[in-house]
């Protein structure tokens, strides 16, 4: 393979790069378009700050954000939308690890493995790093 075809980091980091700008600005679109259909619903509604209501509990759950979203509610967008913005950085360390296979890197590989089974270790324990 000659050197003009050859796959090389400076790709890899332009794909990345692209990934992050992309991801950040879906999520935040998201996050807008929640923002205005929940203004929209209920902008006009006056707040009672003597009680402490706290989040939904259909924001709760991954169900409960799908059936807010397909039903227009703007929290339930609002939350997709900040789920895609913690799932950006994600996808970015998955990206990276497919480019040190690509460039067979194993040392970083394995580092960036380590790193997903951490952040999965996390997510799925509940707790923050």
């Amino acid at each position: 393979m000659n050197d003009s075809k050859k796959f090389r980091d400076t790709d890899m980091q332009a794909i990345i790069g692209w990934i992050l700008r992309a991801g950040v600005f879906i999520s935040m679109s998201v996050v807008f378009i929640g923002g205005v259909v929940y203004l929209y619903r209920h902008g006009q509604t006056h707040v009672d700050y003597s009680t402490f209501k706290g989040v939904p509990d259909f924001v709760g759950s991954v169900g409960g954000i799908l059936h807010g979203i397909f039903t227009g509610r703007g929290r339930a967008i609002i939350q997709a939308g900040i789920i895609l913005l913690i799932a950006t950085p994600i996808i970015r360390v998955v990206f990276s690890a497919i480019g040190f296979v690509m460039e067979k890197d194993y040392l970083y590989l394995g580092i960036t493995i380590l790193v997903l089974l951490i952040i999965m270790a996390s997510m799925l324990s509940g707790h923050a790093g």
